[in-house]
């Protein structure tokens, strides 16, 4: 993991370099379900100075990129390719954070079709375990999950700002306590 951890920073530190000799703004790449639990490598793919997906679930993410391969916003018009924009290879492969041969997010995570659900419920809609647990989730997963969401407060608090599409945004809306052991009751 601390080799992993380092190839992103590699990556971060790079990028950043580009934008301060170029002077272009670099924007992050998490989303909010990698935000929520984590998966996010400070000074790494969190390096930026702003963040498009911050408050878009990887299953938002995944529809925004359809969507936009099957429309030409009106806005846009002019500004871009007239077809699709993102390889449909990028949307179906496995989401990945290709920081070792094979790895997928699916190893330690559940699959974003069921980790997304849980998160809404968890920040969004501010439900319980036990809440979740009646809608049909797995107890131990969603009380993992809640537990990765309290334990990555630190690393959203240094993410830079971001746009607000969702109800409840990391910072504004929605802070935890990053001090040792706190847990709500």
């Amino acid at each position: 993991l601390t080799e992993e951890n380092i190839q992103s920073r590699i990556r971060g530190v790079t990028l950043m370099a580009m934008s301060n000799k170029f002077g272009h703004m670099l924007l992050t790449t998490g989303n909010k379900s990698e935000m929520s639990v984590g998966y996010a490598t400070i000074y790494g793919d969190m390096a930026g100075g702003y963040s498009v997906l911050k408050d878009a679930y990887k299953t938002t993410v995944f529809d925004l990129s359809r969507w936009r391969n099957a429309h030409v916003p009106s806005l846009g018009l002019g500004i871009g390719p007239d077809g699709p924009v993102m390889p449909e290879r990028i949307i179906t492969k496995p989401p990945s954070a290709e920081l070792r041969a094979d790895q997928r997010d699916d190893d330690s995570l559940p699959p974003y079709d069921v980790l997304d659900p849980i998160l809404y419920g968890l920040i969004e809609e501010e439900l319980s375990v036990d809440q979740l647990v009646e809608r049909g989730f797995d107890k131990d997963i969603v009380a993992r999950i809640e537990r990765l969401l309290y334990i990555a407060e630190y690393k959203r608090r240094q993410s830079p700002p971001g746009v607000k599409i969702g109800i409840r945004n990391f910072g504004r809306d929605r802070r935890y306590p990053i001090t040792n052991a706190f847990r709500t009751i």
